[in-house]
Parts: C-alpha cells; structure tokens; sequence
C-alpha cells in the first residue's frame, strides 16, 4: 500500500489518508497488538452509540501495526476555534457535552485506569522515589470505578462534520470520569488558562461535579503524563504540578 504524505502525526502514529479511508500508522516501538487492542475500544464505542468512526481492517504495513477506518469528513473543533476564538464557549460546551455522554458507557472489558495510571507512574524517570510512593498512596484512596474514559478528550480529536466525531481512542480505559476530566483540563492549561477553566466550568455545570474534588486527581494525572514523553509538554510544570497537590 502506498501511503504518501501524512495528513497528521500523533505521539504514538502517523495519519495518512487514501481515497476515503483513513490509515493509521503505529510507531515502531509500540507494543503488539497496540492497534488491536485501540480498534477494540473504538468498535466497542461505536456499538454503544458514540459518533466514531467505523473500522475496516486492522493489518501491518511495511511491518508497522495499522488500522484502516473510515474518513470523516469536517474539520476539528481545535481548528475551528483557532479561526473564531469567539466561538470558544460554544465549541467547548460541545466537547462537554460529548464527554459526558461517554462517561454515561460502562467499560468492564477495558484496561483498568489504575493500573495504567499505576504503570506510567512507575515509569517516570523523572520522578524521584518518594513521590512515586506518594502519587501511589494517593491512587489508592481514589475512586474505583468502570466508566468510559477517552484518555485524550480534546478540541483536536473531535471532527465537526455532520455530527461531531470523536478520534483517537488508543489512550480509552476503565475508570472515574473525573479523572478524565482532569486529564483533559491539565491538556488545555498547557496552552490556555482561560480554554482550561472554561472547560472546567462547563463541565461542572454540565454534571454538578465540583472542581475541587476534580482537580484531587491533578498530581496523579500529572505524574503520569511525565511517563508518555510528549514533546510539545514541559515535565518541569508537570513537576510543579505535582509537588503543589501533595
């Protein structure tokens, strides 16, 4: 299959389309059955009803894991806002509402959140011993629960066409909606505290969730993040994150 140019790239693939498909192309290094278990999770979205896009094969090309979907057609609400930063409450109160709709989905069969929490914490090098220990202890008195998680719920990964789609689902687990929620708003304080904290507003008039009790998962989602070696982040500010909660 001959694949062109990209049309995006990810911290963990390469996007490329042809035709009317999407090719999602995996890094190398990435564990086997990386793109199975992600098709998995995106197939089980799109059985309980979430706008996702379908699946059509999950292969390998020049040796690489790939999973081939549909195209949908639109742009991201992240772009669409880069144009008219006056529509930003109106694009958020989208993504809110599109988030809390997942939240609403029982996810038995995913990975539990805690333990991948519990992995990427153990795994970041930047972090010393004793605040490993401590993100842990703190893990430990959190919720347990089975919700639907997206793991990466931003304006770049919903796609406005005729409905708003909602990508990228490698990251999707089993856990609190709450500390999805945090995650997502530590993503937008990386760029823009005002997006951040409309985010959070609208999100807690949404649910009737309270911000302190969200942001209680803050240093644990930030020390996790050190783990994901995303390029654009600044572990320094993750760090800061962490220290001032605990």
């Amino acid at each position: 299959m001959k694949l062109g140019h990209p049309v995006a790239e990810g911290n963990t693939a390469t996007i490329y389309q042809i035709h009317d498909k999407i090719v999602k192309v995996f890094r190398e290094d990435l564990p086997d059955g990386t793109s199975s278990y992600e098709a998995k999770k995106q197939r089980y979205a799109l059985s309980k009803g979430l706008p996702v896009p379908n699946i059509f094969e999950v292969t390998k090309i020049d040796g690489k894991q790939a999973i081939i979907m549909e195209k949908m057609s639109g742009r991201t609400l992240g772009d669409l806002l880069l144009e008219n930063r006056d529509r930003a409450e109106v694009y958020m109160e989208l993504s809110v509402n599109i988030q809390h709709s997942i939240h609403q989905i029982s996810a038995d069969s995913f990975e539990p959140m805690t333990e991948k929490l519990t992995r990427q914490i153990e795994e970041a090098n930047e972090l010393s011993q004793k605040q490993k220990a401590a993100l842990l202890c703190k893990l430990k008195e959190m919720p347990v629960k089975k919700q639907l998680c997206h793991g990466d719920l931003h304006l770049f990964n919903l796609v406005m066409g005729d409905q708003v789609t909602i990508i990228d689902w490698v990251d999707a687990s089993a856990g609190d909606s709450r500390a999805d929620v945090c995650r997502t708003y530590l993503l937008y304080t990386q760029f823009s505290s005002d997006l951040a904290d409309l985010y959070l507003k609208l999100y807690c008039m949404k649910t009737g969730e309270l911000k302190e009790v969200i942001l209680e998962w803050a240093p644990i989602i930030a020390g996790a993040r050190l783990a994901e070696g995303v390029l654009s982040e600044d572990s320094d500010r993750l760090l800061r994150i962490v220290d001032q909660y605990l």
